[in-house]
């Protein structure tokens, strides 16, 4: 097993081994004490594919189980409202926890919820999805989407433990497991040249509880030093501006790996633009994209995407915060003026 200690304001252990979910009932235990209820949130889709599972390895516990339809479009103010009606009706107390089960999706959601109920209770993640491993699971990210934009009203909340599977990852369409992918091409532009460039060459499926521990190690190393991004963990959101504008014009159409996919290229060619970046740079992203899968191009235009990246969290004030790769490796934030944005993106989708 493979264990990753995140050293935040709240400390916990990312564990990832192959055939861990039966397991995680001691996991749990271990983090959380004896005695603890728990309230499963999850979506519909992995209810039917991994409950049973689960269930097994918590067979000590008291729970409840809340599972709502699976997709982004639940991610919104109503079920997160009526979750909370579901565990004040079950008598979660503060001594019990939430525990998400499921892709980023349900993290987000189960999180905030966690964040949210009396105050504040526990939560574990317990990711499905490649993209909720290597990324969402971890950091304390959380939250839901409102009509204006993605991740608009949220908070930080750090899980207790984080318990990743990756034969949960078997039965994940290849589509779904290329989303995960454009994370973590994302971990090696920003941070990683040598995880950057076993991506081009490995078996990415025999290779994967490295490939995942060396994502959230990083992310971890980002958000230890920059917990509440007030500066450096802002890199972690290399083509998510783009990205973010591109799921709200598809209506979440277009998943949120595969916008961050088009975002980075479109933010690779923007900088290339400015000078920041060789033009090397900007076609060893596209090649290793066009590899698992991931389009780099978007069918939407500059103009829209600039527009809904103006409701962005990036924004502050009359400027917005880009993520732009320097080399492979490394990222710089570089702020632009809100009215020069569509044309950096004019450039970006040439």
């Amino acid at each position: 097993m493979i264990s990753v200690h995140c050293n935040t304001s709240l400390e916990y252990d990312i564990l990832i081994e192959k055939g861990i979910m039966e397991k995680s009932g001691e996991y749990i235990e271990k983090a959380l004490g004896k005695g603890a209820r728990l309230a499963i949130i999850t979506d519909d889709r992995v209810d039917s594919l991994h409950f049973k599972s689960l269930e097994k390895a918590l067979s000590g516990f008291d729970y409840v189980k809340y599972a709502f339809p699976n997709g982004e479009g639940s991610k919104n103010i109503n079920i997160y409202g009526e979750i909370l009606e579901f565990l004040a009706e079950n008598n979660i107390t503060r001594t019990d926890a939430v525990v998400a089960f499921g892709g980023g999706v349900v993290g987000d959601m189960a999180g905030f919820v966690a964040a949210t109920y009396l105050r504040g209770i526990r939560f574990v993640q317990i990711p499905t999805t490649l993209l909720a491993m290597v990324d969402s699971s971890v950091g304390g990210k959380t939250g839901i989407d409102l009509a204006a934009g993605k991740n608009l009203c949220g908070a930080f909340w750090q899980p207790s433990l984080v318990i990743c599977d990756p034969e949960l990852l078997s039965t994940l369409p290849e589509e779904i497991f290329s989303d995960g992918m454009a994370e973590v091409i994302k971990y090696g532009v920003i941070r990683d040249r040598e995880l950057f460039e076993m991506l081009a060459l490995c078996d990415i499926h025999a290779s994967i509880e490295k490939v995942i521990a060396r994502c959230v190690s990083i992310k971890r190393d980002v958000v230890s030093e920059d917990e509440r991004e007030g500066g450096v963990r802002a890199i972690l959101n290399f083509g998510h501006t783009a990205a973010h504008g591109i799921e709200k014009l598809s209506h979440y159409g277009i998943s949120h790996g595969r916008a961050v996919g088009q975002g980075m290229a479109i933010a690779s060619r923007g900088a290339e633009s400015l000078g920041l970046c060789s033009a090397d740079v900007t076609k060893e992203i596209e090649k290793l994209l066009c590899r698992y899968g991931l389009s780099e191009k978007s069918e939407f235009c500059a103009s829209d995407i600039a527009e809904c990246a103006l409701s962005d969290k990036k924004r502050a004030g009359d400027t917005i915060k880009l993520i732009l790769p320097k080399r492979i490796g490394e990222c710089i934030i570089h702020k632009i003026p809100v009215c020069e944005l569509g044309a950096f993106f004019e450039e970006g989708m040439r």
